[in-house]
């Protein structure tokens, strides 16, 4: 094993990553434990499982969240900052390109085959990262067995990842493991307008700095609202990109999900996607800003306080019942996910 690397070393294994991983959030947690733990020894044990603990107790994407953690133990807040931006970087550039080519020629028709395929492949991808990591994260505890089971049944139930299922699996984890005890202790628009159009047209023409708000306020509550994958986005953006905001239609919006796919890093880079068909790389950066902007906040303000405070029996036992039921909510996403991705036989 080595020893502790410099920052810059230890960023460049996240650009390497963000740029080379794919199978969604819990590959990409399973190659940085079978990396960073296991190979190089550049993270202890322990730092890593209160990383995935604190990441998975957090709203926003599992793998950035993690990876941004990581940081901040390697190396503080320039540290989460510069592995966040290292982790994000190739897959937001990968689907600028992408994003472009897409509203040139009017959609991807010509990749329909290969989405196709590849739709399919990733359902199995997360079954198996999620059978994986059900084994290393429940081991032999019933009670997370329990509240792993009741997660995956009602996220496939009803397609999307409820938070308030998470939080009171905590809390009934907290009841059961460590009851608390009773104690006396106590404008947009005309800044828009002198930006060369380019820079904020998508496919229906240049947007305005209203809709740029908009994408960066709509996705910030994203990133800060939904827990434990950024698969587990994709039913929470459907509702509001096509049904209440009409950015997209049906159609535009499995193609988003379908490039996230294709693209490695994180998943929730398709709001990177989706912010570009409707304003434009500007649109594309706000989206991206939007989302992974809690993201390092959630890590960032709370870690100093959680690795001091991540041994208490409390706080353990309602990590335990949030990791249970992100893990099944994960599960439940696979079979969410194959709904719409194995349409027939072949």
């Amino acid at each position: 094993m080595d020893g502790p690397p410099p920052l810059a070393r230890f960023s460049l294994y996240f650009l390497k990553l963000g740029a080379l991983g794919f199978g969604g959030p819990i590959a990409l947690a399973g190659a940085m434990q079978r990396d960073l733990v296991e190979e190089r020894g550049w993270i202890s044990r322990e730092d890593y499982v209160e990383g995935l603990a604190l990441a998975q107790l957090a709203p926003g994407p599992l793998a950035a969240q993690l990876a941004i953690y990581l940081g901040y133990v390697r190396g503080g807040v320039l540290g989460a900052t510069l592995v966040g931006l290292a982790f994000i970087l190739p897959s937001f550039l990968m689907v600028l390109v992408i994003s472009a080519l897409y509203v040139k020629w009017g959609g991807l028709r010509p990749m329909q085959a290969l989405f196709y395929g590849i739709g399919a492949a990733v359902v199995g991808i997360i079954a198996r990262s999620a059978a994986k990591l059900t084994r290393t994260t429940l081991k032999n505890d019933t009670l997370a067995w329990l509240l792993f089971g009741a997660t995956a049944v009602i996220t496939a139930a009803t397609g999307r990842e409820l938070i308030s299922v998470v939080l009171l699996s905590g809390v009934v984890a907290l009841f059961v493991k460590a009851p608390p005890r009773l104690s006396r202790d106590g404008p947009g628009a005309g800044a828009a307008a002198l930006l060369p159009p380019i820079l904020v047209t998508g496919l229906h023409g240049a947007a305005d700095g209203d809709t740029l708000l908009r994408l960066l306020l709509y996705f910030a509550k994203a990133g800060a609202f939904v827990f434990g994958s950024g698969l587990a986005i994709v039913p929470f953006l459907y509702g509001g990109v096509v049904g209440e905001h009409h950015w997209l239609t049906e159609k535009q919006f499995l193609d988003a999900v379908a490039v996230a796919m294709i693209t490695p890093g994180p998943v929730v880079i398709t709001v990177a996607f989706i912010g570009y068909l409707v304003a434009g790389p500007l649109g594309a950066t706000a989206s991206a800003l939007g989302v992974f902007l809690p993201v390092w906040l959630f890590v960032v303000i709370p870690a100093p306080y959680f690795r001091k405070f991540a041994a208490k029996a409390r706080l353990h036992a309602f990590v335990l019942g949030v990791t249970a039921s992100a893990t099944g909510a994960i599960a439940g996403a696979a079979v969410v996910i194959a709904r719409g991705a194995v349409r027939d036989l072949p």
